[in-house]
C-alpha cells in the first residue's frame, strides 16, 4: 500500500469520526445504539409497551417495536395510535431522525384517520405527501401495522421485512447506476448532457436524493436501512470508495443533482463573468473558513441546525424552508454567469468529500 493511499484511508476515517461525533451531539446515538450504552456492560433500555390502556379506557398502540423495519428517509418513524370505543381519536409521531422541515409536511397526514373506526382506517387510501414521500409512506405503513396489531387480524401479513419500491425509486436507481458506471467506460458530450438532465429531473426533483451532511449524520446516528437507501448507497460508493481507486471528485462531477444543474445552466449562452485570480482565491479562502467554522460548531454541538439549510433540499421545493429556497434561487441565477458557484465556493458537503479524498 502506497503512502498516498494510506493517507486517503486515514482521512476517510477522520471524516467518519467527525460525523460520528456530530451524530452523538445531535441524537446521542451511534448506528442506532444509545451512545451511553456502548460503555455499559448491561445497557439499560427502557421497555416499550406496544399496547397500553389509559385511565379513561383509551387504548394506545406504540409502533416502535412493531415498525422497527419500516423506515422513512433517515430512520424509523414510530407512532402512537389512540383508540377509544373502537374509533381513532389521535395519531402522534414519536421521536425520529427525519429532517424536521420535511417531516412536518408528512406529519400533516396524522389527522387523516381521526374519528375513523379501525376497519375504516385500514381500508382508507391515503396518498403520500409530495416532497416528503419517504416519511409519509413510513407513517402510513406504521399506522396500518399498528391497527392490524390492535385488531388482532392480518398482523402477520402486515409485518414488513423490506421496504417496497415504487416506480419513482426504480427510476432513480436506474439513473444513479447509469451515472455510477457508464462514465467509467464511455465518454460522449451528448450522453453527458442527457445524464445531467436525468440527474436533475429524476434524482433531484423526482426522488429528492443527494448526499449531504444531514444524510451522513442520520446514517451514523440510526444506521443504514438497505431497502430504503439503495440510491444513496450507490451515491456513497461513488463519493467515498471510487476515490480510493483514483476516481476523485466522481460523485460531484457525475452524480450530484446540484452539480449537474449548475453545469447545465453554465451551458446557456448568457455572457459569463470573468473572475480575477484574486477574486477566485478570496472566494476559495471563504469556502475553507466557512467549512472550518462549520466543523467547529458541528463537533461542539452548538449549532447543528445548519445542516438543514444546505441548498440541496431546494429540489424538494414543496417542503423546503423559505431560506433554502432563497439560497437555491441565488445559486441558479449565479450559475448562469459563473461555472458551479456553489460547488466551488460554498458547498460544505463537497468540502467534506474533498477532505475524505485527502485533497485541499
Amino acid at each position: 500500500m502506497t503512502m498516498k493511499k494510506l493517507q486517503q484511508i486515514l482521512m476517510l476515517a477522520l471524516c467518519l469520526l467527525v460525523l460520528m461525533v456530530a451524530a452523538v451531539q445531535r441524537d446521542g446515538k451511534v448506528w442506532g445504539k444509545d451512545f451511553k450504552d456502548l460503555f455499559n456492560d448491561k445497557p439499560k433500555t427502557a421497555k416499550i409497551e406496544t399496547l397500553r390502556t389509559l385511565e379513561d379506557g383509551t387504548i394506545v398502540v406504540n409502533t416502535t417495536d412493531l415498525g422497527n423495519k419500516i423506515v422513512g428517509y433517515a430512520g424509523t418513524v414510530p407512532l402512537e395510535i389512540y383508540i377509544n370505543n373502537g374509533k381513532i381519536t389521535q395519531v402522534k409521531s414519536l421521536k425520529n431522525t427525519e429532517t424536521p422541515d420535511f417531516f412536518q409536511e408528512a406529519a400533516s397526514l396524522l389527522s387523516s384517520w381521526n374519528g375513523k373506526t379501525v376497519d375504516e382506517a385500514l381500508k382508507m387510501r391515503v396518498d403520500a405527501v409530495s416532497g416528503a414521500t419517504y416519511s409519509s409512506k413510513a407513517i402510513i405503513k406504521n399506522l396500518h401495522l399498528g391497527l392490524a396489531y390492535y385488531d388482532k387480524k392480518a398482523a402477520k401479513e402486515e409485518q414488513v421485512t423490506f421496504q417496497s419500491l415504487d416506480f419513482k425509486v426504480y427510476m432513480g436507481l436506474a439513473v444513479v447506476l447509469l451515472a455510477a458506471i457508464l462514465p467509467l467506460f464511455f465518454k460522449n458530450k451528448y450522453y453527458r448532457l442527457a445524464q445531467m438532465l436525468l440527474n436533475v429531473l429524476v434524482l433531484g426533483f423526482g426522488c429528492g436524493t443527494f448526499l449531504s451532511w444531514s444524510l451522513f449524520i442520520n446514517y451514523l446516528s440510526s444506521g443504514i436501512y438497505f431497502w430504503a437507501s439503495l440510491i444513496p448507497i450507490v451515491m456513497l460508493v461513488t463519493a467515498f470508495i471510487y476515490p480510493l481507486f483514483g476516481k476523485k471528485n466522481y460523485y460531484c462531477n457525475h452524480v450530484c443533482p446540484c452539480g449537474s444543474l449548475q453545469d447545465l445552466l453554465s451551458k446557456t449562452k448568457v455572457k459569463k463573468w470573468r473572475l480575477s485570480p484574486l477574486t477566485t482565491k478570496v472566494l476559495r479562502t471563504f469556502r475553507s473558513l466557512l467549512f472550518l467554522g462549520l466543523l467547529v460548531v458541528t463537533l461542539s454541538g452548538i449549532y447543528l441546525e445548519w445542516i438543514d439549510y444546505e441548498v440541496f433540499s431546494a429540489f424538494l421545493f414543496t417542503s423546503a424552508s423559505y431560506i433554502v429556497l432563497a439560497l437555491g434561487i441565488v445559486v441558479v441565477v449565479l450559475s448562469l454567469f459563473i461555472p458551479r458557484p456553489y460547488c466551488r465556493f460554498v458547498c460544505p458537503t463537497g468540502c467534506l468529500l474533498r477532505m475524505a479524498e485527502g485533497r485541499k
